[in-house]
C-alpha cells in the first residue's frame, strides 16, 4: 500500500540511491581484489623474467616483453624441488587421512554417544584451544626428540593428526542430523559404526570435505614444525625447502628462479581452493549453525 502511494520522484530517488550504492560497492570490491591479487601477479611476472632482464631493471616494471620458462627449469634442476614435493604430498596425505579418522570418531562420540562426564570432557577438550601454540610446539618437540623420531615422517605427522576446532565443527554438524534417524537405525539393529558410515558421513559430507581441504592446505603450508624436527634434506617439505633455497641455494642471487619455485608450490593450493571454494563456504556455515 505504501509503495503505491509513493510518487514517481520518490521511487526514482530510491532507485538512484540503490544504483549508487551498488556502484560504490563494486568499485570497492574491485579495488580490494586488485590489492589482494597484485602479489600473485607480481610473483608470476617475476618468475617469467630472465635473470638478466630482472637485474637490469632499476625501476621494477609491471610487464615483460620477453617471458621465459627457464626459471622453472632451474627451480627443478638446481635444487631437489621434486623431492620436496614428494615429501609434502606424503606428509599431507597421511596427516589428513589420520586426522579425518580421529576427527570423525571423536565428533561422533561427542554428538551421539552417551557416556559419563561427556559434557565435562568436551569442555576440557575445548579448553585446549586456549593453550598458546608455542607451548604445544615445545612439548611436542621434547616428546618427539625423546622418542628419537626427528628426521622421520612419523615425527612430522604425529603432532598434527588431531584438531580441536575441526572436531568441534563436525560435532556441531552431526548434532543437526535428526535424532529420529538414529533411533530408527538402532531399532533396525544397526551398529553405531554402520550408522556413522551409512548415514552421518553422507549427510555431513560438505563439512567433512571442508575439513579435509582446510587440513590439506594447513599441512601444505606447514613451516615451523617441519623446520624444528627436520634438518635432513631428505625429509624437507616445500616450505622449509624454499627456505633452504633462499639461504643455501640460488634464492638470494636468482630471484626469478626463486619466484618460479614459489609459483610451482602455490599452484596446487590455488587450484584446490578454486575447485572447492563453494563447498568450503557451505561446510563452514553449515557446521557453525545449529537448529
Amino acid at each position: 500500500m505504501s509503495n503505491k502511494l509513493k510518487s514517481p520522484n520518490v521511487k526514482n530517488a530510491d532507485s538512484s540511491r540503490q544504483t549508487a550504492l551498488k556502484v560504490i560497492t563494486y568499485v570497492f570490491l574491485s579495488f580490494w581484489a586488485l590489492v589482494v591479487l597484485f602479489p600473485f601477479y607480481w610473483m608470476v611476472l617475476t618468475s617469467i623474467k630472465s635473470y638478466s632482464a630482472y637485474n637490469s631493471e632499476y625501476i621494477p616494471k609491471l610487464y615483460t616483453f620477453a617471458p621465459t620458462l627457464q626459471n622453472y627449469a632451474d627451480a627443478f634442476t638446481a635444487v631437489p624441488l621434486a623431492k620436496y614435493f614428494f615429501n609434502t604430498i606424503i606428509f599431507t596425505a597421511a596427516t589428513t587421512a589420520i586426522m579425518l579418522i580421529v576427527t570423525i570418531l571423536a565428533a561422533y562420540a561427542f554428538a551421539r554417544l552417551d557416556f559419563s562426564g561427556k559434557n565435562l570432557v568436551f569442555v576440557l577438550f575445548l579448553s585446549l584451544m586456549m593453550i598458546p601454540n608455542e607451548l604445544v610446539i615445545i612439548t611436542n618437540y621434547v616428546t618427539i626428540t625423546n622418542l628419537d623420531l626427528r628426521n622421520t615422517f612419523t615425527g612430522l605427522i604425529l603432532p598434527s593428526v588431531t584438531s580441536v576446532f575441526y572436531i568441534y565443527l563436525l560435532k556441531e554438524n552431526f548434532e543437526q542430523v535428526p535424532d529420529q534417524l538414529y533411533y530408527a537405525a538402532k531399532v533396525d539393529g544397526t551398529s553405531d559404526l554402520k550408522y556413522l558410515l551409512k548415514v552421518m558421513i553422507p549427510l555431513c559430507k560438505p563439512t567433512i570435505v571442508t575439513i579435509t581441504i582446510l587440513k590439506a592446505i594447513e599441512c601444505w603450508n606447514s613451516y615451523v614444525w617441519p623446520r624444528l624436527v627436520t634438518d635432513d634434506q631428505q625429509y624437507f617439505l616445500v616450505s622449509n625447502g624454499i627456505q633452504s633455497i633462499r639461504e643455501n641455494g640460488f634464492g638470494r642471487e636468482n630471484i626469478p628462479a626463486m619466484m618460479a619455485a614459489v609459483v610451482v608450490i602455490s599452484v596446487p593450493l590455488i587450484i584446490l581452493f578454486l575447485i572447492f571454494r563453494r563447498m568450503i563456504m557451505a561446510g563452514v556455515s553449515r557446521g557453525g549453525t545449529k537448529g
